[in-house]
């Protein structure tokens, strides 16, 4: 039987407007700031979603678009000057940066009350330690695609393929928080195949195309493919060869329309959290 298709697009379309009802009742609205360094036409396709998800929340939106030699100093004196603003409740900064940057620095120097991304040090913390607050938004938007689907981690085995800060490491955490058992593989797992055929669910996040074949996943485990990769033909797709392993799944997200709009969809959440922080 074919794998039921978690649907990111239907539900991030909810979240928004769960979110643009919040926003309705505050006495001002929130403002999320987003700043672009150089022209990756990946990150442009990124920023111009994100705008477009504030209009539809009634979020105030600013974008910045710097040129790709802009300094270090420049950028600084930038995110210290939208720290200070008090209609700006979140900062992002669009990465990857070019390669003259220091991007630990800038995003090191975003107020961590600001910080809609959930990349500095200080939020990773509480959220590690389990305290409320900003969650970072792919591994928030898988939690909540799982949430939809009535699929509870309790109990289960949870192997996420990919350690990367952004998603791997902080999706970890979250599951541990809802009593998965988890194991973190990545491309340098010797035994990967035989860990990913213990997964009840696996989350593919390592970036490579066709990393997890059909041979690698249980009949009837849920599989989550974070990755977003171009394959031969340009096209986009995730990690997972969707087409072999449809027929074998019990639940799957689709590359694109599963997990990508839900990071967005996140993103308007913390937005919202970060303003009703600020006393909005």
């Amino acid at each position: 039987m074919a794998a039921i298709v978690m649907d990111g697009k239907a539900l991030a379309a909810k979240v928004k407007e769960r979110v643009r009802r919040q926003v309705e009742q505050l006495d001002i609205k929130p403002g999320l700031a987003v700043v672009l360094v150089g022209d990756d036409p990946a990150s442009r396709v990124y920023v111009n979603g994100k705008k477009k998800d504030c209009g539809e929340c009634g979020i105030y939106s600013e974008e910045y678009a710097l040129p790709g030699e802009t300094t270090q100093k420049e950028l600084l004196e930038l995110v210290a000057a939208l720290n200070d603003r008090e209609d700006i409740d979140g900062i992002l900064v669009q990465l990857p940066l070019p390669s003259h940057l220091n991007e630990k620095e800038v995003l090191l120097a975003v107020r961590p009350d600001k910080d809609v991304d959930c990349f500095h040090p200080f939020n990773v913390g509480q959220m590690m330690i389990g305290e409320e607050g900003f969650k970072p938004c792919t591994p928030a938007g898988v939690m909540e695609l799982l949430q939809e689907y009535g699929i509870d981690p309790a109990g289960k085995h949870c192997v996420i393929v990919g350690r990367s800060n952004i998603v791997g490491k902080p999706q970890a955490m979250l599951m541990v928080q809802k009593n998965a058992t988890v194991t973190i593989c990545h491309t340098r797992t010797r035994n990967l195949k035989e860990m990913c055929l213990q997964a009840d669910i696996l989350v593919a996040a390592a970036g490579r195309v066709g990393l997890i074949s059909a041979d690698m996943v249980k009949e009837g485990a849920v599989v989550i493919d974070v990755a977003m990769n171009r394959n031969e033909q340009g096209k986009l797709c995730g990690d997972v060869d969707y087409g072999s392993i449809v027929d074998k799944a019990s639940y799957i997200t689709p590359v694109p329309g599963g997990v990508g709009p839900m990071t967005r969809a996140m993103l308007m959440e913390n937005t919202l959290y970060a303003a009703r922080q600020h006393g909005k």
